[in-house]
C-alpha cells in the first residue's frame, strides 16, 4: 500500500489505506498495535466502569479486583469463540493446530483471531466470580461496565484495521478500504486496487454512538438491575448482524447465516430477555452496589456517591429480610418504656 491516499482531483479523499506495519520490535520483543489497541480498549473500559462503580457507591478501584478474573477468561473466550466457528482456520491436513512457535496455530492470537461474542461468555463468568468474591452485584457491575465495553470494542477495531481484516463486500465509496491483492481474503477474480467495505470502521462509529446512548439512557430512565447492560447487547447485537452481513472473510455457515450472525441474533434476543424480566423482577432501584451483608473492605472507604443526589442510589443497608411465621424479637416502645 502507498503511504498516499487515493484522492480525486479535486483533492477528496476516494479511499481508506491499510497501515503498511502492523507491528514494531523492541529489542527481543514484537509489539503488535492489534494487541496494543485491546489493551488500550481495556484500560479505558476500566476506568470508565471505576468511576460509574464508584458514583453508585463501591469501594475505589474494586473493579481491579474484578478484572484480575474477568479479563483473562474474557480472553480466552474470545480465542476459543474464534477457533470453534473457523476450524478450517486451524484443523485439518497441512494445518498448524498445535505448535506455537510456527504461524497459524490454535495458540498464535498474536495473529489476530479473536470473537467478542466469547469474550462476553468468558468475561460474564469471570465477572460473575469477580463479584461473588467482592461482594459487589453482579448486574450492578454490569451496568457500570457497558459503556467502557462498548468503547472498548470500538478501540479494539482499530486493531483489525491493522491487521488487514475483516472487512466487506467490494465498493466504490469514497470511504473504501484499501486491501492488497495477496491478502489470503482477498476474493479471487478481482482486479488489483478493488476497494472494499470498512467493516471495522462502521463498528467504530456504531460502538461510540451506542456509549453516548448508555450514558444518556441509564440517566435519564434511571436504569439499573442490568437494563443498561441488556440494552448494550440488544445495540452492538444489532450492529453486528449489519456488518456482519456484509464481511467477506471466511466463516462457518449455518442455515445460510454466517455463525457470528448467529451469534449476533441471540444476543439481541438476550438482551432484551434481560430487559424484560430484570424490569419485572426489580422495578425499583437496587439498595446498595452490594449483596446483603457485604460492603466495602475498609469501614472508612470513600463511597463518592452518597455526596451526589444524582446518582439515585441508596447507599443505606437493605432492609432485612422477614421469614413468614416468624415469631417477633421485639416490640415497639410505648409510652413510659419509650422514655426509659
Amino acid at each position: 500500500m502507498s503511504l498516499a491516499l487515493h484522492t480525486a482531483v479535486s483533492g477528496v479523499l476516494t479511499s481508506i489505506p491499510s497501515p503498511d506495519v502492523s507491528y514494531f520490535d523492541l529489542g527481543p520483543l514484537r509489539i503488535h498495535f492489534y494487541a496494543l489497541c485491546i489493551i488500550a480498549g481495556i484500560i479505558a473500559a476500566a476506568l470508565i466502569t471505576n468511576r460509574r462503580l464508584t458514583r453508585r457507591g463501591a469501594e475505589p478501584w474494586v473493579v481491579i479486583d474484578i478484572a484480575i478474573l474477568a479479563v483473562p477468561l474474557a480472553i480466552i473466550g474470545a480465542r476459543i469463540f474464534h477457533v470453534l466457528t473457523h476450524p478450517n482456520f486451524y484443523f485439518g491436513e497441512g494445518r498448524n493446530t498445535w505448535n506455537a512457535f510456527e504461524p497459524g496455530s490454535v495458540w498464535a492470537i498474536w495473529e489476530g483471531g479473536i470473537a467478542i461474542f466469547g469474550a462476553l461468555i468468558g468475561g460474564a463468568v469471570g465477572a460473575y466470580l469477580g463479584c461473588r468474591w467482592t461482594g459487589i452485584r453482579f448486574w450492578t457491575f454490569a451496568d457500570a461496565l457497558a459503556p467502557g465495553l462498548l468503547l472498548a470494542q470500538a478501540m479494539g477495531r482499530f486493531g483489525n484495521w491493522f491487521n488487514h481484516e475483516l472487512y466487506g463486500q467490494p465498493t466504490d465509496l469514497p470511504w473504501g478500504l484499501e486491501i492488497e491483492s495477496d491478502n489470503p481474503a482477498f476474493p479471487p477474480g478481482l482486479a488489483e486496487g478493488t476497494l472494499f467495505h470498512p467493516t471495522f470502521l462502521y463498528e467504530v462509529v456504531w460502538n461510540v454512538l451506542g456509549v453516548v446512548f448508555l450514558l444518556w439512557i441509564g440517566r435519564r430512565l434511571r436504569l439499573q438491575w442490568g437494563k443498561v447492560f441488556a440494552i448494550y447487547l440488544i445495540w452492538y447485537s444489532a450492529g453486528r448482524i449489519v456488518w456482519e452481513s456484509i464481511r467477506i472473510d471466511p466463516s462457518e455457515i449455518i442455515l445460510g447465516l454466517r455463525s457470528n450472525v448467529w451469534a449476533a441474533i441471540i444476543g439481541v434476543v438476550v438482551g432484551i430477555a434481560i430487559l424484560v424480566v430484570q424490569t419485572r423482577r426489580h422495578p425499583g432501584r437496587e439498595p446498595s452496589p452490594y449483596v446483603a451483608g457485604r460492603g466495602p473492605k475498609a469501614e472508612n472507604a470513600d463511597v463518592q456517591s452518597q455526596n451526589d443526589l444524582d446518582d439515585f442510589v441508596d447507599v443505606s443497608e437493605p432492609p432485612a429480610e422477614v421469614t413468614v411465621g416468624a415469631t417477633a424479637t421485639s416490640t415497639a416502645p410505648r409510652g413510659e418504656e419509650s422514655s426509659r
